[in-house]
């Protein structure tokens, strides 16, 4: 069994933001972040070594950045626990990060339990193929 601490790469951006863009609605603003993507078939599992980002966006999803594909993970239980201001605390059996995994949510202030999810589908989002 290993733990693994994931780091929201997130929170460094979210100190650089403006005050106001805690008040855009987190679908606005996960939709900006994917501006220019498309979405492809939802996959069961994203490789834990390969992520290097995540970001949450407030009672809605987790962007896993993985490359050149970036992954959206809308929980299927415990998703009104999110918080931009959260560490997510996966604690996996194999090298991946699977839609039946449970990530336990630490305030990253005090370092408190701030909540649990069950992770959904990863769905792949790609840049857009240039039309011409």
């Amino acid at each position: 069994m290993r733990a693994t601490l994931c780091l929201i790469g997130g929170m460094l951006m979210a100190a650089a933001l403006p005050a106001n863009a805690a008040r855009v609605d987190p679908e606005t603003r996960l939709a900006k972040a994917l501006e220019g993507r498309v979405a492809g078939k939802p996959v069961d599992c994203i490789q834990l070594r390969q992520i290097q980002s995540s970001q949450i966006f407030e009672k809605t999803a987790i962007l896993y950045k993985v490359g050149s594909t970036w992954y959206v993970n809308r929980p299927d239980s415990g998703g009104n626990f999110l918080d931009r201001d959260d560490v997510l605390v996966t604690d996996t059996h194999s090298p991946n990060l699977c839609s039946i995994d449970i990530v336990r949510l630490l305030d990253s202030g005090s370092h408190f339990p701030s909540g649990s999810l069950g992770l959904g589908k990863f769905v792949p989002y790609t840049k857009a193929k240039p039309r011409g």
